[in-house]
Formats: structure tokens, sequence, C-alpha cells
């Protein structure tokens, strides 16, 4: 749920409850008339209803992982074998930036999946805010956010500056060590108008954007330095268009880019929900939207790619307040929501335009390296976009002349997680710390360690050791399964067994939305 829903309470519920009626009744006809492929009658809007404990006690689990992955002087630690790391970094420029998070089982700041991690965290509490209060699971969200944004905020000293990485990832994997004992050299990485990186710039406007919204109504001084940070990024990565691994090639070998179109849709519409500009609007539909967006062509949602997001969140502007827009603004907005249905459908397997490519075991598999990534980002937008459906009370979307309902989206979205949270071949819970049987040796330096030893950099037989590791990384999703569904748990098998902090911000999206039902806020603002 919203973080503006769950702090403005009755008056947004009333709302809610108003427009269900003005249109309860249509929308019972039609679904009279015209039956889903698995018809059911759609729940009433309103506030969260029960708690479904497994997804609850899955979400919980899954954030803990934020406070692992903290870089900085940590505050109110609760994970025993962490402690201060990272205290120096960004003092070769003259700032503080200590915060932020690793990125994996390394101890590198790559600024472009950071800011992903924020972007979709954002998301999640604005559209969940309120079921992850329900399930006692608000405030742990908004502290990784925030780590990530005070980061990000420090990152831009100037209008057309951005620091994109600290650490060198060449050194840094030539160690094996905990992120407390770190005595190497950290350099930085900055984009700049000469110096391009629009992509890099453009994840971070996105993130601000949507992170403004989420602390309007708690910080509101916070916010607005958040948005002004944020329309000073998007300015800098429209004007000075570049990738960021074209800049600097060697970057390629970790994140690298596909192309920063993307970015700059997904930042501009975070922005025009952020501040109702409709420039933002105008920038995503008519100026851009034909030649950035590959509308019609479904794609997969990573920290590459944000087409398929971006497809999503503005068929929330279709579905809630698309009466604001100009005819061509409208559209534009018509096609992202027929590119997003177009998403939705590639889905649900009994869909004629279903994606073929999934294990035996059910999950949507596109690729070996980091195998979960892509389908619990997949299910983390299927239940969003369910959710847009029963709120604005639509009972169906039709796939090739093949109707399914938003029940039906969030099967798919809970046949995912309950793949990865044990219900495949391996009876395996890919979610570290959740359930009795989860990975042991999950490629991670810190987890891998113990707290008192002495390695220095070269702590290689930790890596090497055949133990299950000292430390849990509680919260870490490891990368998954191969295609036939089995998974190797050795520490050396970073393919299938290293975490992220972008694949833990997706997947607590898709928990959040599946911990229990309720519509979602008609406003992100």
């Amino acid at each position: 749920m919203g973080a503006s829903k769950y702090t403005k309470g009755c008056c947004g519920w009333l709302i809610v409850v108003v427009v269900a009626a003005l249109v309860v009744t249509a929308g019972v006809v039609a679904i009279m008339k015209k039956r889903s492929h698995k018809s059911e009658p759609l729940p009433v809007p309103g506030p969260p209803g029960a708690i479904n404990q497994k997804y609850a006690n899955a979400l919980g689990t899954a954030l803990q992982f934020f406070q692992v992955q903290k870089a900085g002087k940590l505050v109110n630690n609760k994970i025993s074998w962490r402690g201060d790391s990272a205290l120096d970094d960004g003092k070769e420029a003259g700032l503080d930036l200590s915060k932020g998070m690793y990125d994996a089982g390394d101890h590198m700041k790559f600024g472009f999946p950071m800011a992903f991690t924020a972007t979709v965290l954002a998301w999640s509490i604005l559209e969940y805010g309120d079921q992850m209060a329900a399930a006692k699971q608000l405030d742990p969200s908004l502290d990784a956010l925030k780590w990530i944004t005070d980061f990000l905020i420090n990152a831009h000293p100037s209008d057309n500056v951005l620091y994109i990485q600290v650490g060198d990832p060449d050194t840094d994997h030539k160690c094996w060590e905990r992120p407390e004992d770190m005595t190497e050299k950290r350099p930085l990485i900055k984009i700049d108008k000469n110096n391009p990186g629009s992509e890099v710039a453009a994840e971070a406007a996105a993130a601000m954007a949507a992170a403004s919204l989420v602390f309007k109504s708690k910080d509101k001084d916070y916010s607005d330095t958040l948005i002004q940070h944020a329309q000073k990024l998007f300015t800098f990565a429209d004007t000075y268009p570049g990738s960021y691994t074209v800049t600097y090639p060697k970057i390629q070998t970790y994140y690298n880019s596909t192309g920063y179109h993307d970015e700059l849709l997904w930042a501009a519409s975070w922005l025009y929900h952020a501040t109702g500009d409709r420039q933002y609007l105008s920038y995503v539909t008519v100026k851009n939207g034909n030649s950035y967006a590959d509308w019609g062509r479904p794609t997969w949602f990573s920290w590459d790619d944000k087409r398929a997001g971006t497809q999503v969140l503005l068929s929330r502007v279709k579905f809630f307040s698309s009466k604001e827009a100009s005819n061509a603004e409208n559209n534009g907005l018509g096609m992202y929501r027929k590119t997003a249905e177009a998403v939705v459908c590639g889905l649900l397997p009994d869909s004629p335009t279903a994606t073929t490519s999934r294990t035996s075991g059910g999950l949507v598999w596109i690729d070996e390296w980091n195998a979960l990534q892509h389908p619990v980002a997949a299910a983390f937008l299927a239940v969003v976009y369910s959710d847009y459906m029963l709120t604005t009370r639509t009972s169906e979307v039709s796939c090739s002349g093949q109707s399914f309902s938003p029940t039906d989206l969030r099967k798919f979205a809970a046949s995912q997680a309950d793949y990865l949270l044990g219900n495949n071949p391996m009876k395996m819970s890919y979610l570290v710390g959740y359930g009795d049987n989860y990975p042991q040796q999950v490629h991670h330096r810190g987890a891998s360690i113990p707290v008192d030893a002495n390695t220095g950099c070269k702590g290689f037989q930790w890596l090497t050791s055949t133990s299950p590791n000292p430390n849990v990384a509680t919260g870490a999703l490891v990368g998954g399964p191969f295609k036939n569904d089995s998974f190797i748990d050795s520490r050396n098998n970073s393919m299938q067994n290293e975490p992220s902090t972008y694949n833990s911000a997706v997947l607590v999206g898709l928990l959040s939305g599946l911990v229990t039902t309720s519509s979602v806020s008609l406003s992100l603002s």
C-alpha cells in the first residue's frame, strides 16, 4: 500500500469505497456477460485483510539481508557478525560515501544496481506500505531505503556530477575478507558532462523521486531534498546522453548496460508521479514513447532493463488518473498498458502467449546466471498489475482471445514465490534463513569467515572450505536453480549461490504484495 495512503487513513478508504460503489454494478454485469479464464468473485477494495503468515515470515526474513549488506557506521546493528566498514569511502573527493550497500557477496558499491534496489524498495513501500505495516515490516523497509538514498544524496555533490562506484572490482575480487577488515584502496568513479552515464544518473533520479514520495509525509525536508536531486539528475542524464559502460568499459565485466533509453523513461515516469508535472508525462508518451519504449514487445524487468517496470508503472496512470492527460498522452498511456498486458500474458502458464521457458517445477527460467532474478521480478510486476485490476474492478485481461482474471495473475505470482520458498523438486528454500533446508555455503565473504579470523586479503581458505558458513546471511536470495531444477550448494558456485541486494528488493515487493489482499492507493502522491 502507498505511503500516502497509510498516513491519510479513513479519507483514502472513503474515496476507494465511493469509487467501488459507483462501478460495482457495471463490474458484476461485465463478469456475468464474459467470464474470465478462472472466474472468481473479485474482492471488495479496502484495507489489508488477514495476514498470510508464510509470506509474512518470509518477508521478515528477506528484509534482514539489507542489514547484512550495509556499509558505513552501523546504527542499531542487529547482525551480530557485522560491524562498521568502509568508513573512509569518498574521502579522496571530500565526500562521505560510507553508507550504501555492498551489491552482492563482495564489497563493491556499484551505483547502478544499488539505485535500482532503492527504486524497487520505494515502489514496494508505495504500493504495499499498509501490508508491510500489517506484517510489522514497514520500519525495516524504510530503514533499508534511507540507507541507500543517504548515499545517493552524498554521491551527487553538484548538478552534473554523480559518483557511481566505490572500490576497484578487480582488486576487490582478488581478496576474500570480511568488510570490517578491508585495507585496500577504494577508488571512486564518477560521471559528469564529459564522461556521461545516462542510465546511472536516470536510475538514481528514479530512486530519489520514488523515495521522495515515501518520505513525503514522514520527513518533508528530506523528501524535498530527494526530489530536487532527482530533477537535477534527470536533466543531467537527458542533456548529456551516453552509456556509462561506454565511458568506463571496464565495468562491462560486472554490470554492463544494454542502453539508457529505458532508464530515461523510468525516471521520467517516477518524476511525473512525484511532481505531477506534465512535462514528464509528455516526455514518456508523446516525445519519446514511440522511439524508446518498444511498445508491443514484452521484456524482462531487471536492474538493466526497466521497460516492463515502466509499462506497469504507467499503466497505473491509465488505470487511475488518465483523465488528466491530453489525447496524445492518453494514446501513449494506452500503448504502455497494452504492452504491460503483453508482459503479464507472457507469464500466465495457460495463456496462448505464455513463455515456454520454465523448469519442470514451474519456475520461469531465463538465464542460468542468477536464475531467480527474472521470475521474481516478473512475479512482482504480476501481483502489482493484478492489484491495479482489483482496485479498479477490472475483471479480466485478454491474452490473444483468452481472458484471465486478477486472481490468475496472483496465482502465478504466488507460484514463483512458493517455488523459491521450497515448493520445488529440490525441496530447497532459496531464501537463506527461511525453512529448514536452505543453502549453507552462500557465496558471501562476510558470512563465510569467522568473526575472529585474521585473514587479511588472502582468506581464500574460507572460500574453498566445504563446511557451512559460520555466519548465516539471513535473508539472502541466492541465484537459484539450473533449468533442470537442480542446485549445487557450493561457495565456489557463484552462478547459483551468490545473493544480491537487487534480487532482495524485488522479492520484498513480491512478498509484500502476497502477504495479504487489499486494494492499492489511487494515487502515489
